[in-house]
């Protein structure tokens, strides 16, 4: 006799990501059913209600098995990072694979997290966030998107680059781009977003943007993590530098995948500003956490890591060969 499911059944694909690691847990405590979703589930944490699958969401079998069952979807992977140059065709090959298989096996919502729409032309990672939902939202299973700017926690890589850039650099050029605005909002306040998109009514296909309380340029951000550490960064501008040449600071800097920071940083050409914030209406929510209050947590979570602290040792240690006088 099989035994019935009381309790609805969400698959988390991403499951080991930066956000899927918070994800699943507060599924389980909202009292649903997961299945957790990876290509590397080895060293995955087990938790009671939890299932996990190996797949590839490349692999068209792996994703009609992880589907079987299963009520809601949360789709939080992508394939930038490691020097790929065609993720984007691949991105949108996997969302119409997704798509399908999610309308074949009964599927009765999909939650996406995608990126901000900017003011000016979006870089090439912007467009396939965009690209995306788009094929998501224009299937026949109702799918809410929503759109994140920067997401603040320990193992975020956008939170990783600035970090790194307000707490190595011995000093900061400011390029023109650097006053961009954005509304950061921290992994506590994304999750309960996520959570929530199970609930609110969908009779069709939408998108939300969930931005943080606070805005803050690109200046801003990286003054602010700076100061936490109590560190005043000197700064210089320098309006004749482009976003493309000031990637390569990078390099220098950052302990992020280079390819998958320098995407990031071209997105940061313009405002990504949300067009409204009617998704915490929605939701009754307010965002609990201020920029610095979740920078400050993201920091606190780092130190206490040993991971992070071995990173950040090594890091640092790299710097000072590049910046020390040669004598």
């Amino acid at each position: 006799m099989v035994e019935e499911r009381t309790s609805p059944t969400a698959l988390v694909m991403g499951a080991t990501g930066f956000v899927g690691r918070a994800l699943v847990p507060a599924l389980v405590q909202r009292g649903y059913e997961v299945r957790a979703a990876s290509r590397k589930v080895g060293h995955a944490k087990q938790l009671a209600h939890v299932e996990w699958v190996k797949c590839d969401v490349e692999n068209g079998e792996d994703v009609e098995r992880a589907l079987t069952g299963i009520d809601a979807v949360y789709f939080l992977v992508h394939a930038m990072g490691g020097g790929s140059r065609d993720y984007a065709e691949t991105e949108l090959r996997v969302a119409h694979l997704l798509r399908d298989a999610a309308a074949r096996a009964n599927v009765k919502r999909i939650v996406y997290l995608g990126g901000v729409e900017p003011t000016v032309a979006p870089s090439e990672h912007l467009k396939s966030r965009l690209a995306v939902g788009d094929v998501l939202r224009a299937g026949s299973v109702p799918a809410i998107e929503l759109r994140a700017s920067m997401i603040i926690g320990a193992g975020s890589a956008s939170w990783q680059i600035v970090r790194d850039l307000a707490m190595r650099l011995p000093a900061m050029l400011l390029p023109s781009w650097t006053a961009s605005r954005t509304r950061p909002i921290a992994l506590e306040d994304v999750i309960v977003a996520l959570v929530r998109a199970l609930d609110i009514p969908l009779p069709e296909s939408a998108w939300y943007d969930i931005p943080g309380p606070d805005t803050v340029s690109g200046r801003e951000i990286l003054a602010r993590i700076a100061a936490i550490h109590g560190r005043r960064v000197p700064a210089m501008p320098v309006p004749f530098l482009s976003v493309s040449l000031s990637s390569w600071w990078l390099k220098l800097v950052t302990r992020a995948d280079f390819s998958l920071a320098r995407e990031l940083v071209l997105g940061f050409s313009g405002d990504l500003l949300p067009k409204d914030e009617r998704y915490w209406s929605e939701i009754r929510y307010t965002p609990a956490w201020s920029f610095e209050a979740a920078a400050r947590k993201a920091l606190a979570d780092e130190a206490t890591s040993p991971d992070f602290r071995g990173l950040a040792g090594r890091l640092e240690e790299r710097v000072v060969q590049l910046v020390a006088p040669k004598l």
